[in-house]
């Protein structure tokens, strides 16, 4: 596979003639839709699906959404291309093997209602969690792209889920709202105590899986 990281969540992969991208959200680049032969999205806020440009994209190029189900109260005319996805399902899209893990959204406070979350694990090597910690059971996961910074986390329990996942790397995921003190603090940081490779790649950084 090859894997390309755009701003925030967005995650392309080509694999076998195929394009899927993941959490194409109001951060990242509307480009990185282009072409797509699938999209998947973890979860329904603004940041992991910017519905205006996923419409503009479908109507250029019809292609199959994969997602939660309550993602079709956001997506306007855009549902009609939902393929609902629960927690523990296993389906291929755009010719990857696809697997899904967890099932809520982290908790940003109690005041904050939880929304339904999907991790995705790509032909059993790639892994994208959307906003939450779950650890995928029973595989070794080889690239991980870990939310280093969000309103719902906690530094330590970041480190703790790379910890827990174990990857060969990992990469930042979930980043747009840093600015370059942050980026400096918590890039030496994950790098220190994450024990595993550990980078951030600037949007359009195109890397093999």
């Amino acid at each position: 596979m090859h894997l390309t990281k755009y701003a925030h969540s967005c995650v392309r992969l080509e694999h076998d003639g195929g394009v899927l991208v993941v959490d194409p959200g109001v951060f990242s680049d509307p480009a990185a839709l282009d072409g797509a032969d699938a999209v998947l999205i973890t979860h329904e806020h603004p940041d992991h699906v910017n519905v205006e440009a996923l419409t503009r994209a479908l109507s250029r190029r019809p292609a199959p959404v994969y997602g939660p189900g309550s993602l079709a109260g956001v997506l306007g005319d855009a549902a009609e291309a939902l393929n609902v996805v629960m927690p523990g399902e296993s389906f291929t899209a755009a010719g990857v093997a696809v697997r899904a893990y967890g099932g809520q959204h982290a908790v940003i406070h109690p005041d904050i209602p939880v929304v339904p979350n999907l991790g995705y694990l790509f032909n059993d090597v790639v892994y994208h969690p959307g906003d939450a910690l779950v650890v995928p059971d029973e595989v070794q996961v080889d690239t991980l792209f870990a939310p280093i910074h969000a309103p719902w986390s906690k530094f330590s329990e970041v480190v703790d889920f790379i910890r827990a996942v174990a990857p060969r790397r990992a990469f930042a995921l979930h980043d747009a709202l840093l600015n370059e003190n942050g980026f400096g603090v918590l890039d030496r940081q994950y790098t220190a105590l994450s024990k595993t490779e550990y980078r951030r790649l600037e949007p359009g950084t195109r890397i093999d899986a």
